[in-house]
């Protein structure tokens, strides 16, 4: 950028702008937190600038000091040369309403199924009691602090497999007081032997091997073993629908995202009954299953996951 360019940017709302054509001009792809220039535009600048992320439109008239240009349009460049995701940029994230912090260590938050944990998973639960939860392959530890702080009497578990995303969990669970937040390591199911919940909800890898591969550059920051999940996305879907039974309680329900992988999931599985969550966007592939109908159809689920890695 030239001096005349930025000498002529004076407002919140004229570094908005800028931002936005810039992205959309450099071809960004959007897909962390925000879904278009626009918003992600408006949140690194309010970011540089210490300011509220949901600032009043009537402060985009406010004139911008030389030195605060200056960090919003660093911060423009990174995005733009480094094609960062802007979560990684700023170091926040925000998801059901709280703000995590978000770092390479997990994937950045920004699953729909937030909308469903502020609307208390209704009418999913159909309003039976709720004592313990388990969010499975919890990365940030989004999904498990955000169901402990809406749901301040539920004992929550959050596991993972990895170190470093336990790591960033523990930080967040720190910052957002969730007290009734337990974080243990775990690879699936297979270390939590004798525990049981009412409710499973989980956000696994389902991301096909074909689909992976051809992620833009934004993806390459995040872990990949928090992406990949086999041919048909399915590889770890398959082995939680085997072992959930095993931790839910009879009356159970699992809930589990696996975006684009639905259509595999029918194919697989068009005997189980999955009731795919309509979101205020339409149907985000997110699926609510009793845990009495996984045990009815355990065979051919057990068959299918024996096939996987």
């Amino acid at each position: 950028m030239t001096a005349e360019t930025a000498a002529e940017l004076h407002t919140i709302i004229d570094l908005i702008r800028y931002g936005t054509s810039r992205f959309n001009a450099a071809g960004l792809t959007f897909g962390h937190s925000y879904d278009n220039a626009l918003d992600e535009a408006t949140q690194l600048v309010l970011h540089a600038l210490h300011l509220p992320h949901d600032l009043g439109p009537a402060y985009g008239a406010a004139r911008v000091l030389a030195s605060e240009k200056a960090e919003v349009l660093a911060l423009f460049e990174r995005r733009i040369s480094e094609r960062l995701p802007a979560a990684y940029l700023t170091g926040e994230a925000w998801f059901a309403g709280l703000s995590f912090k978000s770092d390479r260590r997990a994937l950045v938050p920004r699953s729909p199924i937030a909308e469903l944990i502020e609307t208390g998973f209704e009418p999913w639960l159909a309003g039976r009691d709720v004592h313990h939860a388990l969010d499975l392959c919890t990365g940030s530890g989004c999904i498990a602090i955000a169901m402990g702080h809406y749901y301040p009497n539920w004992e929550v578990d959050g596991v993972d497999l990895s170190d470093e995303a336990l790591s960033l969990a523990e930080e967040n669970k720190e910052r957002l007081q969730a007290h009734n937040v337990t974080l243990l390591k775990s690879d699936l199911f297979n270390g939590l032997t004798g525990r049981h919940y009412d409710l499973i909800v989980t956000n696994p890898p389902y991301v096909t091997n074909d689909e992976t591969d051809a992620l833009p550059k934004e993806y390459s920051y995040e872990p990949e073993m928090g992406l990949r999940a086999g041919d048909d996305g399915l590889d770890l879907v398959l082995k939680i629908l085997r072992d959930a039974p095993l931790h839910l309680s009879e009356d159970g329900l699992l809930i589990c995202e696996v975006g684009e992988s639905e259509q595999h999931l029918v194919k697989l599985l068009p005997e189980v009954d999955f009731a795919w969550v309509e979101f205020k966007v339409g149907q985000m592939g997110i699926f609510a299953v009793e845990c009495r109908e996984l045990i009815a159809h355990s065979a051919r689920i057990t068959e299918l996951a024996a096939q996987r890695p």
